[in-house]
């Protein structure tokens, strides 16, 4: 009988990848990591995990690669990981259709990806959206704003963690961020496309969804604008059963409005004047550290139930217990070489604090880029109410330091 496989295309250095293998591992199956570069995830080495390299943009050698595997293993699943974004969990979602493997529909995971596809879908449905534009110059995209009404968010269509995103407040703020997305300095994945939207302003929250069930709801905080960058994430969101109640009808509208029936989803709300508005429709699991979030919070562990359906078993979403969790980002705030870390040992002392976490390690430089790869680390606490999982969170993040010591200039 040959060992059972399980595939995860591409790692995560938030340390969603290490929670993937873990678990697999727990469930008696042998995980392989397809990826373009393994190097860069640390815990393959640590976890004694297979990696591969391989292109993951290219289906057709996912498919040549999967299909040498098969050879000497029972592949039982694959999917993608949750931080790199939704483009490779569409892969994953080919690469299972291909194979005959329980996956999602690729095509409701493709349409997702295009935020200005899944905008269009959402609105005709009837759900909840910002007032949107699509621009491919300049010009459209200081119509759309005109249209609009200022202030406006300029997002790229296709992307994730908050890459690309800001708040533009005035005209010159449109005008600045305009020609960064499209003047040369921004990265794209596709044709340039650029999603000029409403400002939704109110309360950040997510819903934890896998399947057709609302799992749980939480609540977020971002640092200073114009950027979006992640500063706390909360589990459950402290709501009103009215909230709650709408939140939930929401999220089961944009399931049905984008044909999302299988596996996880988090869909992101701002709560405004006229209630939930939806920001965006994530079809996967949200990133670490929302996972030991809501194991704390419930004592479900959403990525072993994932990994249960993706491997064809039922998932066991019954909770165990409730209490508040909380996930505070650590953020520098310069660009400069990280060159050392203390204190993490003694916040991760502190009573209530279940995890510190680094993503990188000094010394490293660090350039500022207004979204996630701004985070450094994280650490979480959880306590029987909300009001002490926050002191427990601030008495642990008080005890950590960094030095950062700026880049040299040029004149010096």
């Amino acid at each position: 009988m040959l060992p059972k496989a399980f595939i995860l295309l591409e790692g995560s250095r938030m340390g969603t990848g290490q929670l993937y293998v873990q678990a697999a591992k727990h469930l008696g199956l042998q995980p392989i990591v397809l990826s373009a570069d393994p190097a860069q995830y640390d815990y393959l080495a640590t976890e004694n995990v297979e990696a591969i390299r391989v292109d993951t943009d290219d289906l057709e050698a996912l498919i040549r690669e999967c299909s040498r595997l098969r050879e000497t293993y029972d592949i039982v699943g694959i999917t993608g990981l949750p931080n790199p974004g939704e483009a490779v969990y569409a892969t994953a979602a080919k690469l299972c259709r291909h194979f005959g493997l329980p996956g999602p529909n690729p095509a409701s995971i493709d349409q997702c990806c295009d935020k200005f596809t899944q905008r269009q879908l959402l609105a005709e449905a009837g759900v909840p959206v910002p007032v949107y534009r699509m621009a491919t110059n300049a010009a459209e995209v200081e119509s759309a704003a005109a249209e609009i009404g200022l202030p406006v968010i300029l997002k790229p269509a296709v992307g994730n963690g908050s890459t690309g995103v800001r708040l533009c407040r005035d005209a010159e703020e449109l005008a600045e961020h305009a020609v960064y997305l499209l003047g040369g300095k921004y990265e794209w994945q596709t044709s340039p496309r650029i999603l000029v939207e409403e400002f939704a302003e109110g309360p950040y929250f997510i819903a934890a969804i896998m399947a057709n069930r609302v799992f749980e709801i939480g609540a977020g905080k971002f640092g200073p604008p114009p950027h979006f960058v992640y500063r706390e994430y909360t589990y459950p969101a402290p709501l009103t059963d009215y909230q709650r109640t709408r939140i939930t009808d929401v999220s089961l509208s944009c399931l049905r409005a984008l044909d999302l029936n299988w596996g996880p989803t988090n869909i992101e709300f701002r709560w405004t004047e006229r209630g939930p508005v939806v920001i965006e429709v994530n079809p996967r699991l949200a990133g670490s550290p929302d996972p030991q979030l809501l194991q704390l919070a419930c004592g479900v562990d959403l990525i072993t139930e994932h990994i249960k359906l993706v491997v064809g078993d039922e998932c066991d979403l019954r909770k165990r217990h409730s209490q508040t969790a909380s996930g505070r980002f650590l953020v520098p705030d310069r660009d400069g070489t990280l060159d050392w870390i203390d204190g993490a040992s003694r916040a991760a002392d502190v009573p209530g604090v279940d995890e510190v976490t680094w993503y990188i390690k000094p010394p490293t430089p660090i350039i500022m880029k207004g979204d996630c790869r701004d985070c450094i680390g994280h650490v979480i606490a959880a306590s029987p109410n909300h009001d002490q999982t926050e002191v427990i969170l601030q008495l642990a993040v008080d005890l950590i330091r960094w030095s950062i010591t700026p880049f040299a200039t040029h004149d010096e």
